[in-house]
Order: C-alpha cells, then structure tokens, then sequence
C-alpha cells in the first residue's frame, strides 16, 4: 500500500491507466479514438465557428475567434513550455516497464507527459466557449465540455497520457479558459441579436 499521498495518487494513476488503456479496448473504439484526439479531425467544427461567429456577430464574432485561439495558445505554452520541462514525467508509452502490457495504436511521440497539452488546450478552448456562448444557449456548456472530455480521455486510452496527466491539463485548460471567459465577456459580451 503506497505510504504517501504522492505514492497513493501515482499508485491510483497507474491503476486507473491500466484499465483505461490495456482492458477496456475494443476494435471499435481503437478505430475511432485516434481520430478523436487529430487536430484534423476538428477541422470542420473549427470553421463552423469561424463562419458562424463572424457572421452572426459582425467584429464581435472576429474577436471572438481571436480570443479562441489566444485561450489554446497560453493553454498550449503553459502546459507545454513551462510545465512539462519541470515535472519530466515520462509518457506511459516510453516507459521500459509498461512496454509489455500498454495497448498503443498511435505514434508515441517525444516530449513529456505531464499534463496533458491535448487536454489543456481543449479545455481552455471548450470553457471559453461554454462561458461565452452558454449564455446565449445552454446546450453549450455540456457540449462543450463534452467535447473536451471526449479529446482528453482519448490519451490516455491510445497510450500517450496518463489519467493525471489529462486531468491536471484538463484543470489548467479549465482556469484559462475562465480566464480568457471572464475578459471576453466583460469587454465584448455578446447578444443574440445582429452583428456589431
């Protein structure tokens, strides 16, 4: 039994990934996850955003999409340009010890594990948009963070993160896109009515 809280959390981590990634697979999900977790894959809801958010909201919507991609963007320097060089958490896919049982159906990659960049740019960019369009409609914030969701867990079931890892993104992504939430929607709160 571990003798730490950190031993305890790294302990229930570990568990957490073994079932996630190398027992609860099957044909069906190995097919479809990685596509859940391509940037490419998005690409369309990207543009959806874009055309809609411009055309419904004039400048507004401009800015809108401005600031989406400044939340992804500090999401993405913080997580991993300032955090990954100073915890050096290796990824489950480069660790000697699990590379008899780990169930990899992409392209491991370099770099470090923790936290998850995936899961704390969408989630930067899902709470962004949930705390600026969810006011306008409240399907948008269970979308959203489904969505979110969706894109983080896809890690570490594909065998690049940890649960932590996607967790700690998820948490970080979360604050900047309130963050970045609570700006837009102090200077530039959107209506549903015409463009601006």
């Amino acid at each position: 039994m571990p003798r730490s809280i950190r031993e305890a959390i790294l302990y229930y981590d570990h568990v957490a990934w073994y079932y996630l990634n190398t027992q609860w697979h099957n044909s069906f999900l190995d097919r479809v996850e990685p596509f859940l977790r391509n940037q490419w894959f998005w690409a369309p809801l990207y543009l959806f955003l874009l055309l809609f958010m411009t055309g419904k909201f004039g400048r507004k919507g401009w800015l809108w999409c401005v600031f989406f991609i400044v939340s992804f963007i500090i999401a993405d320097q913080v997580s991993a340009t300032f955090m990954k060089p100073c915890f050096h958490r290796v990824r489950p896919c480069n660790n000697p010890v699990l590379a008899s049982i780990i169930h990899l159906i992409v392209p491991c990659g370099g770099g470090y594990s923790f936290p998850s960049s995936h899961a704390a740019n969408h989630f930067a960019m899902g709470i962004f948009t949930a705390m600026t369009l969810g006011r306008l409609a409240t399907w948008v914030w269970p979308a959203a963070i489904l969505w979110a969701v969706i894109v983080a867990m896809a890690q570490v079931y594909v065998g690049v993160h940890y649960p932590l890892d996607v967790t700690c993104g998820a948490l970080l992504g979360a604050m900047i896109g309130v963050g970045t939430g609570m700006v837009f929607n102090r200077y530039f709160p959107l209506n549903s009515g015409t463009k601006s």
